[in-house]
């Protein structure tokens, strides 16, 4: 794709099209990785392509509980690898935890590409400028010591069966709380049986992954990754958090913008 201005309202979108399209050509994603995209996609319109206040707040809960946890995790899939892998490793480094890739398609070439486009990724953000708060050394260690797991599947998660099932025993078998950022309705519904606290980014608020979720980010995946950093960075403090207020806001904000056709 050529260059794109930056005064073009769907530049962002425009630049994760590209990504998608040129990691699928690379063997990174599913044959169905596009079609779960746009229909992110058609919800983000109807949010108008931003992070709305409520979206924040769910952000900032999913911060604090991710800083309370005795083991964290976020869980990768191809498409959020591609769009939000520098700022999951970033997150990562953060809390001093795992990445796990866990795909449903999964075959050892995808798992080989994801986890080492991962690692590339790793060493990039490994070399930046260390946030506020952070020495260079120290962020750099941090960043450098996260773990990449996915290649050795050597857990279940108990309640599924199939690929779904498979997952890291160090990951998320052994977490307490995983950051998901995708749909998925049944791994969902089975980490919350298991007691784990399940922490969602889904552009979707009427998917069963939405209304099942601990916290629910109705958001961009990217947008929502880079300001979960943020807020991991700010310390925030549980709270009393009502999930089911915080979709029946992002349906609002969607049935408001329909009204305005």
């Amino acid at each position: 794709m050529g260059d794109i201005p930056d005064s073009h309202p769907r530049k962002d979108s425009l630049l994760a099209r590209a990504k998608l399209t040129e990691a699928a050509a690379e063997g990174l994603l599913a044959e169905s990785a596009m079609i779960a995209h746009g229909r992110g996609e058609a919800f983000d319109y109807l949010l108008g392509e931003k992070t709305s206040e409520s979206a924040s707040q769910a952000i900032r809960e999913t911060a604090a509980r991710l800083l309370n946890a005795e083991r964290p995790v976020i869980s990768l899939n191809g498409n959020t690898t591609v769009l939000a892998g520098e700022q999951a490793i970033r997150a990562a480094a953060i809390l001093e935890c795992p990445v796990e890739v866990n795909i449903y398609y999964r075959t050892p070439a995808r798992m080989e590409k994801l986890i080492s486009s991962l690692k590339e990724i790793r060493e990039r953000v490994a070399k930046e400028e260390a946030p506020s708060a952070w020495e260079g050394s120290q962020w750099s260690d941090s960043v450098n010591s996260i773990e990449i797991l996915g290649a050795n599947a050597d857990g279940r998660i108990e309640g599924l069966e199939g690929p779904r099932a498979i997952c890291s025993s160090r990951g998320i078998e052994a977490a307490d709380a995983v950051l998901v950022p995708l749909e998925d309705g049944d791994r969902c519904e089975a980490l919350i049986a298991l007691g784990k606290q399940v922490l969602v980014i889904d552009l979707n608020p009427l998917s069963r992954t939405a209304r099942m979720a601990h916290v629910t980010i109705v958001d961009e995946v990217g947008r929502a990754m880079t300001k979960l950093c943020q807020a991991l960075s700010e310390n925030p403090l549980v709270s009393h958090w009502d999930n089911d207020q915080a979709l029946r806001d992002a349906l609002a904000i969607m049935a408001e913008a329909s009204n305005q056709i």
